[in-house]
């Protein structure tokens, strides 16, 4: 790949631009910044991924990859297997072979400040995709869903299957009293506070009336969290409160909110071999989740998982596509919220996205209809 004219500018003024633009918060000198911007098939973008053990990142990365080639680009994809130091070693890699653009995904987000400060004494952009990178002015964009909204939609459908709320969000007027435990996401990514904030927020009226009652009393994120997301870590915290609070699985459990698939099928499993039954109907408790990873998909279908959020993946790799692109011609990406996102150092302007609820009933009309899943995968629960 040829290197792009931001590296290459020869007039001493134009120099000092960049250099100075490079040393601005949240400004960086865009790749062609000397006036004549490079075609698409002269730029490499870096794509940082965290890892290729969920099935939600690999397909982030294929829909980012497939999708910045259509456009013209080169792309350098990798993942980090969920390791902070290969991450770093990855992004500081690309950034030597000549990226023009990162696209990063972070394990950590406080974890790459070093590295983001090279790609800002270099002039080279940096988008965040779905997780902030924290603590550093050298991000210049955030593509992300509307995180404290997913929260509280989490905590929806975890109202709905316990009968609360309507298939609407409307109250139904159920008074009976019931038992849930809670999950938060990993403490090392930004977006579990917000998942964890807005859900909280919707129950909070709930256990406050007495309706609900947290059995274990671990209600702050510190005692809930689940690092890296394991769905393994997550089963074994649900043992440890099975066996602590449950009688092993005799007492009442009725939910569970838990903020990604991975996690909830972990919780499933446990709760199922504590014997609380193999579906819904047949005495599980309800169990929420985020992303339609494909097996829970199955798994609603089935009427074992409750709900999950679906955050459409292509339209997020659209939008860091489109970011990459305002780059590499000189301006800046639209942000449609400027106030909500601050790292420690800026707020970073960020483009939100929307999510939907899926529950047995909208599976066909959400992810079928749409091509993100095809019913055969849905019955199988396997990615073809």
């Amino acid at each position: 790949m040829k290197r792009t004219a931001l590296r290459f500018i020869t007039t001493t003024a134009a120099i000092a631009l960049a250099v100075g633009l490079a040393g601005c918060a949240g400004q960086t000198a865009a790749p062609g910044g000397n006036g004549g911007e490079p075609a698409a098939e002269d730029l490499t973008v870096g794509v940082a991924m965290p890892t290729e053990t969920s099935e939600r990142w690999i397909n982030d990365g294929k829909a980012v990859k497939d999708q910045l080639e259509e456009a013209g680009y080169g792309v350098d994809l990798q993942y980090a297997n969920d390791d902070i130091p290969t991450q770093q070693q990855q992004i500081e890699q690309m950034i030597t072979k000549g990226a023009d653009i990162l696209i990063v995904a972070s394990i950590d987000g406080t974890a790459l400040a070093s590295q983001l400060q090279t790609a800002a004494d270099k002039g080279i952009p940096v988008i965040a995709y779905d997780r902030l990178i924290n603590g550093t002015e050298n991000v210049d964009f955030y593509v992300t869903f509307d995180n404290y909204t997913v929260g509280v939609q989490q905590a929806t459908s975890l109202l709905q299957g316990l009968g609360y709320l309507d298939a609407d969000g409307k109250e139904t007027g159920l008074a009976d009293k019931k038992v849930i435990e809670l999950f938060a996401g990993s403490p090392d990514d930004n977006n579990t506070g917000f998942f964890f904030q807005g859900a909280m927020d919707t129950l909070k009226p709930y256990l406050d009336d007495g309706r609900l009652t947290v059995g274990s009393g671990q209600t702050s994120m510190d005692q809930v969290a689940t690092l890296r997301w394991d769905g393994a870590t997550a089963q074994k915290r649900m043992e440890d409160l099975l066996t602590s609070t449950y009688g092993g699985g005799s007492g009442q459990l009725d939910g569970v909110l838990a903020p990604y698939d991975g996690i909830s099928r972990g919780i499933i499993t446990a709760l199922q071999n504590a014997g609380y039954g193999e579906n819904i109907e047949a005495g599980l408790p309800v169990v929420s989740g985020q992303d339609a990873e494909i097996a829970s998909v199955k798994l609603i279908n089935d009427g074992v998982q409750f709900a999950t959020i679906f955050k459409d993946t292509r339209k997020l790799a659209t939008q860091a596509v489109e970011a990459a692109s305002a780059y590499a011609e000189g301006g800046e990406p639209e942000a449609n919220d400027t106030e909500t996102y601050d790292n420690g150092k800026k707020v970073v302007p960020s483009f939100l996205l929307e999510s939907d609820i899926v529950v047995k009933d909208n599976i066909t009309s959400l992810l079928v209809d749409s091509g993100y899943w095809t019913e055969d995968e849905v019955a199988a629960g396997v990615a073809e």
